[in-house]
């Protein structure tokens, strides 16, 4: 059903009728409005959730822009400036030393103030320290470089390989020693 207004006492009533139906009636339901077949592995509950939550959002619209923009960066295990400012509480001192000289910077709830002013973002102040293009988060240590990543990734391959190296060398049985068995 498409809503041309937002009636609320129709969209409550149509969400309560959706809550008392059984699970072939709610695949029904699926069907007329998404034109698939709902994934097997939906629960009745998950059916009739993302079905309310698609009249509602008929209804009254959907995500604006900026949600739907953290979200796919958060399922593709990217972390925004609005991530970074989350897991900062507002009080948190970040000190970075660079060329000899100290520079503190204190997370604050509208951003990051650096001597006494207000910026938007890390990254900002890095390059007004640097002079050149920085990742914020990673000039304050709150992030690894790629490389950093890479080679860490790389020290684990190699550990879990030397790790299945040894189980599947043969042993000897009344040592418990690498060598050859019985």
């Amino acid at each position: 059903m498409a809503y041309g207004s937002t009636d609320l006492e129709a969209i409550e009533a149509e969400i309560d009728q959706i809550r008392s139906l059984g699970l072939d009636a709610l695949r029904a339901r699926w069907r007329s409005i998404f034109g698939v077949v709902p994934p097997k592995g939906l629960t009745k509950d998950l059916i009739a959730r993302m079905i309310a939550y698609r009249i509602q959002e008929e209804a009254f619209g959907g995500l604006d822009r900026a949600t739907i923009k953290l979200l796919d960066g958060l399922v593709r295990g990217g972390k925004s400036a609005a991530e970074i400012k989350r897991r900062l509480k507002p009080g948190t001192v970040l000190v970075r030393e660079y060329q000899g000289e100290r520079h503190t910077v204190t997370v604050a709830p509208d951003g990051f103030v650096w001597r006494e002013t207000t910026y938007a973002s890390l990254s900002t102040i890095a390059r007004a320290i640097t002079g050149t293009a920085w990742n914020g988060p990673r000039f304050f240590g709150l992030r690894a470089a790629k490389s950093d990543k890479a080679a860490e990734a790389s020290r684990r391959l190699t550990a879990k390989s030397n790790r299945a190296s040894r189980k599947s060398a043969p042993r000897d049985r009344r040592t418990d020693q690498p060598g050859t068995a019985p």
